[in-house]
């Protein structure tokens, strides 16, 4: 089994918040990431995937055809939208980092999948102190 990263980099802006709730609490809760005009981040995608190599093309997957996949299925939607709003797969769901993760986690699995092999994790990274990785259910 060989595991292959690919980096993929987006910028996002989001607001952390529950409608239910007031902005005393919501900032109580988020701090300024409740801010009510939202934020923005630089974000890094990481990607990886796992197989067994393929000893005709010395390959576990055409990275070229993983990148391809990451972008067509993600970045187009995410990059230089409001996560909040204009993210078809993040619509009722707190934009948080760990709940972006799994949403592109669901949303890449199939594409990734019909490659022949697996996807094994997600890595965001959305500042360069705090990132999150998720490896599935």
């Amino acid at each position: 089994m060989i595991f292959i990263t690919r980096r993929e980099r987006f910028s996002a802006a989001h607001r952390l918040f529950r409608i239910e709730w007031d902005d005393k609490k919501n900032y109580e809760t988020f701090g300024q990431c409740s801010y009510p005009n939202w934020h923005g981040h630089n974000y890094e995608l990481f990607v990886t995937v796992k197989g067994d190599l393929n000893r005709e093309t010395g390959f576990v997957v055409n990275i070229k055809k993983l990148s391809a996949i990451i972008k067509e299925t993600i970045i187009i939607k995410v990059d230089h939208k409001n996560i909040n709003i204009d993210v078809d797969f993040m619509k009722g769901k707190l934009a948080s980092t760990e709940n972006l993760a799994i949403g592109i986690w669901e949303e890449l699995e199939p594409s990734i999948n019909a490659l022949g092999i697996q996807l094994h994790c997600v890595k965001l990274t959305e500042t360069e102190n705090n990132f999150v990785e998720y490896y599935g259910k």
